[in-house]
């Protein structure tokens, strides 16, 4: 009987389908039970999410503390925060039983009439953003909670820089001073632009300054994942070449995000009995590039069109730098206006990333689908 794909694509399902992160475990569950807050940095889709939830999940932690995951990275100004948050908790005391959330409800004097009941009894969080009239008190019976809680708590806010594009001034020093007076809880403050995050930290002049310890997560070792892939295929009695793995890890620079997808397509292509070999990767890429055509061409249909060929550039370039140098515009037949404007709104909408200068497309996927699409 065919077992269950592995190479997890969505989510946190268990230690045996987590590939490594040994020290970066040890060291983030160091942190966050001796109590520091921690800034978790690093590129999108390279597995903050992943390792956070693997340390929730250890027993130690799981029996001792209550555990929040937060997800800011849509937000765009207090309210919508203080929304995520409340519900973020809600969710996260649920499976715990009823003297938990019991105790979280009654601390929201703010938001009691927009929480309903299932016919079990469990509350959900079934209010509208506009309920948070007055999102600075809802923050502070929030905190009270935290500080009230019957266990320690451990909150993860994933792509925290958001909050540095709040419309609110002080969203910043607000936070800052909850957490600071808050004994009862730590935070992780995940994060996926390092400059944004480097500068809500390290920054002399921020609230957060020096308030946290400061760890950067890196790609997995490529011999440490090579392991992982063939152990998983063996186990299934496939196999698969180490040359297939390094060729899928180099085109992907380690982003383990990339590494799972395809992997858990080859798995899918290979065969009990069959070894998968490098010259299945294309055709995985072309399957997995099939599935999203529908959504690709959406987005790039609204793409205005300076931004297009902006966009279609530094795609071919792969990593582009100095985008409006004369080498540059020349190659591409932009002008300096053009790509200045048209890059404000490709990084605002998350269709490019600029690290240390250097520019490249979020997506490698739809960067590849880009490319075929221009030949």
């Amino acid at each position: 009987m065919e077992k269950n794909n592995p190479f997890i694509t969505n989510g946190y399902v268990s230690a045996a389908y987590f590939c490594d992160r040994v020290t970066e475990t040890e060291t983030l569950t160091r942190y966050i039970t001796n109590g520091n807050n921690v800034a978790l940095i690093s590129p999108r889709r390279l597995g903050k999410t992943g390792l956070i939830e693997h340390c929730f999940h250890q027993k130690h932690i799981g029996d001792k503390y209550y555990t929040f995951l937060i997800d800011v990275y849509a937000t765009k100004n207090l309210q919508e925060f203080v929304f995520e948050l409340g519900k973020g908790i809600l969710n996260g005391l649920k499976p715990r039983g009823r003297k938990a959330w019991d105790l979280f409800l009654s601390c929201l004097s703010s938001l009691r009439a927009g929480i309903s009941f299932d016919f079990a009894g469990n509350p959900g969080w079934n209010l509208e953003m506009g309920d948070i009239k007055t999102p600075s008190i809802t923050l502070d019976e929030i905190f009270y909670y935290l500080e009230k809680a019957d266990r320690p708590c451990l909150v993860s806010i994933d792509e925290f820089q958001a909050i540095a594009k709040y419309p609110e001034k002080n969203v910043e020093a607000m936070l800052r001073t909850h957490i600071q007076h808050c004994t009862n809880a730590r935070f992780i403050y995940a994060g996926s632009q390092r400059h944004m995050m480097g500068e809500i930290f390290t920054s002399p002049a921020r609230p957060f300054y020096q308030s946290t310890a400061i760890m950067e997560l890196h790609p997995i070792d490529m011999r440490t994942y090579t392991k992982f892939i063939r152990k998983h295929f063996i186990v299934a009695n496939k196999d698969i070449t180490e040359e297939t793995i390094q060729n899928v890890y180099e085109r992907f620079e380690g982003i383990t995000w990339y590494i799972q997808f395809i992997s858990n397509s080859l798995y899918a292509m290979t065969d009990i009995g069959d070894i998968c070999t490098a010259d299945k990767v294309n055709i995985a890429i072309e399957n997995i590039l099939s599935q999203l055509n529908f959504t690709y061409s959406s987005l790039l249909y609204q793409l205005p069109p300076k931004q297009k060929e902006v966009l279609f550039a530094i795609c071919k370039e792969g990593k582009a730098k100095e985008i409006t140098s004369s080498r540059f515009l020349k190659t591409y037949k932009l002008t300096a206006s053009s790509v200045q404007g048209a890059i404000k709104g490709l990084l605002d909408k998350d269709f490019v990333t600029c690290e240390l200068g250097e520019y490249k497309a979020y997506d490698k996927f739809f960067e590849i689908w880009l490319l075929k699409q221009s030949k």
